[in-house]
């Protein structure tokens, strides 16, 4: 039965809205880290340098993420608040403008990655050993490029317009494809850390197909390349709108690519592979965090939209609530069990002893994360942009990337490992009155 999401969004209770609107997203955000999550599990049983390799792609993939996510966070935040003010009509313009540009983006990485192959790979921190692993690798996950941009914006965009289930279905089959295809081109057809790139390609394009099919389900806004417009007020909504995804996750490539480069300094292969491991890890459990706030956004753009404030504050604090209970958890079983967790990947001496420090220390502060992860996506939903960019670049920039340069000159490999737990703190610590200012002012408008 076709369900009215305005309705739905604006005067259900809170507590169902979100659950209904999140556990999707929280599939589909932990379905998309299985991508390099299960690439580097079947890679991890060819070799040291193949796991590390993986590791140094990761920050290409997030850049190429980062894309996807920014017009489709960039659009979807702007569809959302024009369908809860119901304007329909610009809320479609959007859907083409978005798509199109996050394809066209996606094509251009692909072919300038493709065109500085070798100076890439050594840029992002390949070691002589690990090279020709990251090139095999990487040029062969640059020809999904365009499909995995344009995907992440369609899923946004839908999950926005409150189809996150439909949303889902697109990017669950394309990982259920992934997990398929590893082990059968890694080891059955010989082609080693090359397969695992193909299937990664494979269900990619996969996943692109479904999502563009799945548009038009539930009433949504069907993508149609003539509605594309060039206005550059659509280019100003998606740069105010998305620039604190593209801060988030770029940062977040500039981060692994400055610990990928401090790892090999101080430890060597075994030290890339092991926090690689530890960052597959982390970001696969803080991907449910994304999830859920992904899944407080509709509800957050439809009643800002709408002027109900009062359900934006019930939300978040409900969203904050769960997440805490939920990463806590998860940092009492990671804390507890940390070689456990990282032999399942590589049961190299040398690379587990690095990655359960490193685990250890992340899991300290996890129960931070989800403050810091709603925040931002509530600056982001009701257009703050400065704020939201100052959030978005706090985890993984303002704080990471000078930190993983100062630490290991005091304390080596160990400052390495404890980086990310003291720039998760720093981060806590300004977005915690940043929230409290955002509700004050809503609390002014209603006024």
């Amino acid at each position: 039965m076709k369900r009215d999401n305005y309705t739905f969004l604006t005067q259900a209770p809170v507590h169902r809205v979100v659950l209904t609107m999140a556990l999707p997203t929280i599939i589909s955000m932990l379905v998309t880290s299985l991508y390099n999550m299960a690439d580097t599990f079947f890679v991890s049983q060819l070799n040291t340098q193949c796991t590390a390799a993986v590791g140094i792609v990761f920050s290409v993939m997030s850049v190429v993420q980062a894309v996807g996510f920014f017009f489709g966070h960039g659009s979807g935040n702007y569809i959302s608040r024009k369908l809860g003010a119901r304007h329909a009509e610009e809320a479609r313009t959007m859907s083409a403008t978005g798509f199109c540009y996050s394809l066209t983006f996606g094509i251009v990485i692909a072919l300038v990655g493709h065109f500085f192959l070798t100076d890439l790979a050594t840029w992002l921190g390949s070691t002589p050993t690990i090279l020709p692993y990251t090139e095999d690798y990487l040029g062969t996950v640059l020809l999904g490029a365009p499909f995995m941009t344009a995907s992440l914006t369609m899923n946004n965009q839908m999950r926005f317009q409150g189809n996150a289930a439909f949303a889902m279905v697109g990017i669950l089959t394309g990982a259920v494809l992934n997990v398929a295809l590893d082990p059968l081109l890694i080891f059955g057809l010989g082609l080693g850390i090359r397969g695992a790139a193909w299937a990664t390609v494979v269900s990619q394009v996969c996943s692109f197909c479904i999502l563009l099919y799945m548009t038009r389900m539930n009433g949504g806004i069907r993508i149609h390349p003539l509605d594309f417009s060039p206005r550059l007020s659509l280019v100003k909504e998606i740069i105010f709108g998305g620039t604190p995804s593209l801060s988030r996750q770029g940062l977040a490539a500039l981060s692994t690519l400055a610990l990928n480069v401090a790892a090999g300094s101080y430890g060597g292969d075994a030290a890339i592979a092991g926090m690689s491991i530890v960052t597959r890890v982390c970001f696969f459990v803080f991907a449910a965090i994304i999830g859920l706030g992904q899944g407080f956004q509709p509800l957050c753009g439809f009643c800002y939209g709408a002027g109900l404030y009062d359900r934006v504050k019930e939300g978040f604090l409900y969203c904050i609530r769960v997440g805490t209970i939920f990463l806590s958890v998860c940092a009492v079983l990671g804390f507890c069990f940390p070689e456990e967790i990282v032999s399942l990947f590589r049961r190299d001496p040398e690379v587990v002893a690095v990655g359960v420090v490193a685990l250890r220390w992340q899991m300290v502060t996890f129960i931070l994360l989800p403050t810091i992860g709603l925040t931002n996506m509530l600056m982001q939903t009701i257009r703050k942009p400065i704020r939201a960019n100052l959030v978005a670049a706090a985890r993984s920039g303002l704080f990471f990337i000078p930190l993983v340069w100062l630490l290991p000159q005091f304390w080596g490999l160990l400052g390495v490992e404890m980086c990310q737990a003291v720039s998760d703190v720093c981060s806590f610590c300004i977005c915690a009155p940043i929230a409290w200012s955002a509700f004050r002012e809503m609390k002014e408008n209603k006024k």
